[in-house]
């Protein structure tokens, strides 16, 4: 059986559908399974060794430049390479328009959520087959119960993201135990006060935890070097990709972030992680897995220090 999953965007998104991935191998040894994704985040189902091609997608920047002439020529070797190959099925666990359209041009059977369980209606219409989820239920399980309905089986109540971090070389990183603490996000209103992150360092190197503070962005590897500067011990690391990333996440004693795809990498490590919530609910979009997690605040919310320290009890200690 050969399958393809679309699920372009966002990183959280992405990662929350890495458990379909473990759930069809489960049920079907034999499956080939190739994902289409967008190409900012390929490195995402290249750590599930059940995935075996990805294909990826850019629109995100193609929107960006619609006029030029390279954009219509990747577009049109990205629709040979999707049609390239005959599926059984093509499953469609994103819900939306443009997701649709993307699993129109590959080959083989459509499969999506029906109108009242897509996250934009329309994107029924396009599928072959349509299957209800409740919309009340964790990302991940919809996820799930979307590809055990189109496959016909029952996912079992156990989940598993199936990735590990690769092997990177972390010269910068002393040999000392250390907390990840993700302060970067996509909006300025789910950002925690940079006085919170010094006040946790603080507490954190107090009981032998350095600090490291990854960055992406220009304005993120400036706030990193910021806080890093004021705090004995503690590190802004260097630009990393995906995969140095997940090496980091997976070495750390835990994890500490805000609303950022970075934070769901890390429970699918199995690291432990709290995350932060100031302007989104995280019933049903937050960190989720089956090892040590928690999700503090909500909307309109700023977690404590204390709070995030008395979270991080079980796993560091007092």
């Amino acid at each position: 059986m050969r399958i393809l999953i679309v699920k372009t965007s966002s990183l959280g998104d992405v990662i929350h559908n890495l458990p379909v991935v473990s759930d069809i191998h489960q049920h079907f040894l034999d499956a080939i399974i190739d994902w289409c994704v967008e190409e900012s985040f390929a490195a995402i189902p290249r750590l599930h060794p059940g995935v075996n091609e990805v294909i990826p997608v850019a629109l995100r920047r193609w929107k960006k430049n619609l006029l030029c002439r390279q954009t219509w020529q990747e577009v049109k070797v990205f629709r040979q390479s999707i049609a390239r190959q005959h599926y059984d099925l093509v499953l469609d666990t994103q819900g939306l328009l443009k997701s649709a359209l993307i699993t129109r041009q590959a080959r083989g059977v459509k499969c999506g959520y029906d109108a009242n369980s897509a996250r934009e209606p329309i994107a029924a219409r396009f599928y072959d087959r349509c299957y209800a989820v409740s919309k009340t239920v964790h990302a991940v399980t919809r996820n799930r119960l979307l590809a055990a309905a189109a496959l016909s089986y029952v996912a079992d109540p156990e989940m598993n993201f199936g990735i590990s971090a690769p092997s990177t070389v972390t010269n910068w990183l002393p040999a000392t135990r250390y907390v990840v603490l993700l302060t970067a996000t996509s909006r300025n209103d789910k950002l925690w006060p940079e006085s919170h992150w010094q006040e946790l360092a603080k507490h954190l190197k107090a009981q032998g935890f350095n600090a490291v503070f990854p960055g992406g962005s220009k304005p993120e590897r400036e706030r990193a070097a910021r806080l890093a500067a004021a705090l004995p011990g503690a590190i802004a690391a260097p630009t990393l990709s995906l995969p140095e990333l997940a090496g980091l996440l997976a070495r750390a004693s835990a994890v500490v972030g805000v609303d950022t795809g970075l934070s769901h990498l890390a429970v699918a490590l199995n690291v432990p992680t709290v995350a932060i919530y100031t302007a989104t609910d995280p019933a049903l979009t937050g960190v989720f897995g089956s090892g040590f997690h928690r999700n503090l605040g909500g909307k309109a919310q700023i977690p404590s220090v204390h709070s995030v320290l008395e979270a991080l009890k079980p796993v560091l200690g007092a």
